[in-house]
């Protein structure tokens, strides 16, 4: 389909790249019971209609609305050198896949030999991508599926061969991506397989030497993800049956995630391609906007952050951070303008945070020390840099700016546009701890290259365990 521009813009220019947490849920919360047939819409996962305690849900990369923010309460306002008290642990494998949740389960993916099957034999040696299923509430494992993807030859293996995408979580269903592009839908209960697409090989996608990594999304019952290539820059599909919906733009793709965003009035899907950030139409991927971005790896990560409708934060490796600011002409149709631009801030694959209309995030390259920084989206005002941070994903919830850096370091602080304050620290994680933190309720849920942790940050100390769900199978 070809792109129908709908904005323009009016400067050129190149710029450059849980109140109770699952473990502590009301014994009033019943057993979850679900049946989610194959390409129908079925009945979704729910819970007992009447539970006094509204459970949050971290369904997809960012959480509910992909700002990594939660509405999280009464948690810990210091904790000692030890550390949050840890609920559990487990054994897990290798991948910087995020950890999605909802219903009392967690879900994510690895690479690593599968579980035991049911019958006690293993599986098959060779090279698997496995997608998990957990208790929220003790770590329990209750189903998996594994399925056979080596790396590509041309695969950079030196920051690992697991998968990098988050998955998501929409009306009963789990989508996954794994590090060759091979897409998944299951029944979220179940684990059973729906549907699956082959991004890289039915769609054309450009290969990445580091591992297909763009997080997909949901909205108004299609998943929409990055794929690049001739006509397949991003790609939608159908939710319930996986059929195409759409797909559009002769773009390559890069290791980012698109975002849902109401710029000006109008809902868009941005997205951090390869060579420049777009704005498309949801309904049917037609090409909105474009402005120009990259660096010398073409390796755009940092999701855009807007504020207040208008005022649009990119940022990247090399190429540095910039400001664009979006209108109205006399037509109606939405410009734009880069109002600012910086290369003193570059946020490269981390996590950033809005609060009013400073973001605050750690900024550096590939190796050696980050600052720690806070900037003005509006003015491109750098409010402070703080040196004595390894580059890290950031997380806000009750006041606070949870800090996970790659060493496995966590951080809890006080962030302002004024200044930034270290309340208290811990090592929970090995290196290397690349996946952001997921906290649903008051559980916070990490992950490094071995294993995931679940850590009690409820406010009172006191815990209830949660009911957990039924049905364990294996796939």
């Amino acid at each position: 389909m070809s792109p129908r521009p709908r904005c323009r813009p009016l400067l050129d220019g190149w710029i450059a790249a849980p109140r109770a947490a699952f473990a502590r849920l009301a014994p009033l919360l019943t057993a979850l019971a679900v049946a989610v047939p194959l390409a129908t819409a079925g009945p979704l996962l729910a819970a007992d209609p009447t539970a006094d305690v509204e459970r949050e849900r971290w369904t997809q990369w960012g959480g509910p609305d992909q700002s990594f923010r939660a509405s999280s309460a009464d948690l810990l306002t210091s904790w000692p050198e030890s550390g949050p008290p840890e609920l559990w642990s487990r054994d897990l494998g290798e991948g910087y896949s995020g950890i999605v949740a909802a219903d009392g389960r967690l879900y994510t993916l690895y690479r690593g030999a599968p579980p035991k099957a049911a019958n006690g034999e293993e599986t098959a040696d060779g090279e698997f991508e496995v997608v998990v299923a957990l208790d929220a509430a003790d770590g329990a494992l209750l189903w998996h599926h594994a399925y056979r993807s080596d790396p590509r030859e041309e695969h950079v293996s030196q920051f690992g061969r697991g998968p990098r995408a988050t998955p998501v979580l929409a009306e009963g269903r789990l989508v996954t991506i794994g590090i060759n592009g091979l897409l998944h839908a299951f029944n979220a209960a179940s684990g059973e397989l729906l549907w699956s697409h082959d991004l890289w090989t039915d769609f054309g996608g450009n290969f990445l030497n580091h591992g297909y990594s763009s997080s997909p999304i949901h909205h108004d019952g299609k998943i929409i993800t990055m794929v690049g290539g001739d006509g397949s820059g991003l790609v939608a599909f159908d939710l319930k049956t996986g059929k195409l919906a759409w797909k559009s733009l002769d773009l390559d793709n890069s290791y980012s995630a698109p975002r849902l965003l109401t710029i000006d009035g109008e809902e868009q899907i941005v997205a951090f391609m390869a060579r420049e950030m777009v704005g498309v139409d949801p309904s049917d991927g037609s090409l909105l906007w474009s402005f120009p971005i990259e660096n010398q790896w073409l390796q755009n990560i940092n999701l855009p952050v807007l504020v207040d409708g208008e005022y649009l934060f990119v940022s990247s490796l090399q190429a540095g951070s910039h400001g664009l600011r979006f209108a109205r002409d006399e037509a109606g149709e939405v410009t734009f303008e880069k109002i600012w631009s910086t290369r003193k801030i570059q946020f490269y694959h981390v996590t950033s945070v809005l609060d009013g209309h400073h973001v605050y995030g750690t900024t550096g390259g590939g190796t050696g020390p980050a600052f720690f920084a806070a900037i003005d989206v509006k003015t491109g005002e750098i409010a402070w840099r703080k040196r004595g941070f390894a580059k890290s994903n950031v997380l806000w919830a009750d006041g606070h700016l949870y800090v996970l850096d790659e060493d496995g370091k966590l951080f809890l602080t006080k962030a302002t546009p004024d200044d930034l304050e270290v309340v208290s620290e811990a090592q929970v994680l090995e290196r290397v701890a690349w996946t952001v933190p997921t906290l649903v309720d008051q559980t916070l849920f990490l992950r490094d290259q071995q294993r995931i942790v679940a850590l009690d940050l409820a406010a009172d100390g006191q815990s209830a365990p949660a009911n957990s769900p039924h049905g364990a199978t294996s796939r």
